[in-house]
């Protein structure tokens, strides 16, 4: 089929003009590929990580050390997506921070995402994770993550608690999860033939 691009194009789900590089306090959920439930399982409302879901914490909390204008706040893995609350910070080693990542500068240039954004933070963090992952399957058919991430911008004091809540909160809710497969009668699930 030729290429059409009324057809063929990815549609942004970002603010349309909005920088997500400047200081602020972001919501943002990853989700697996068609929602499957690699990280681990909901035991009595609590998370239960299996050995993946131990790599995404590993990296997860890296970030910070990685990117220094990034902060993390209040985050859960769940067995089929991530919640977290991301600070960008504005800082004096945002300018060392950013001479030092030249080599991901590049990489996020081609990407089309400008250093020390959201956008790069995110992507690098789904990359070290896909490639961990990768490392232990037999089969690297099967993508780890689904395109694209949501995110929110949390615009005062009162959205950001209400939001640490509802991190705090995910595991007991799992049963009325919208995420949870368990609601969707046409789920199948794929095995990622690990070794472990």
């Amino acid at each position: 089929m030729k290429y059409n691009p009324e057809i063929h194009h990815r549609r942004s789900i970002r603010l349309q003009g909005y920088d997500y590089s400047q200081p602020g306090a972001y919501f943002v959920t990853l989700c697996t590929y068609q929602k499957q439930c690699w990280f681990g399982e909901i035991h009595h409302g609590q998370m239960q990580l299996n050995q993946i879901g131990n790599i995404v914490v590993r990296e997860w909390l890296k970030t910070s050390q990685i990117r220094p204008t990034f902060k993390l706040d209040e985050w859960i893995v769940m067995p089929n997506h991530l919640h977290g609350i991301v600070w960008i910070i504005e800082s004096k080693i945002k300018a060392i921070a950013t001479t030092n990542l030249d080599k991901t500068r590049q990489r996020t240039k081609k990407l089309n995402r400008p250093a020390n954004s959201l956008g790069s933070m995110i992507g690098g963090f789904k990359a070290s994770v896909t490639k961990q992952i990768n490392q232990f399957r037999h089969n690297q058919a099967i993508p780890i993550w689904q395109r694209n991430y949501y995110e929110s911008i949390i615009q005062d004091e009162k959205a950001l608690n209400s939001i640490r809540e509802y991190i705090k909160n995910n595991p007991e809710r799992w049963q009325e999860d919208p995420d949870n497969p368990q609601h969707h009668p046409d789920f199948s699930e794929y095995l990622l033939d690990l070794v472990f």
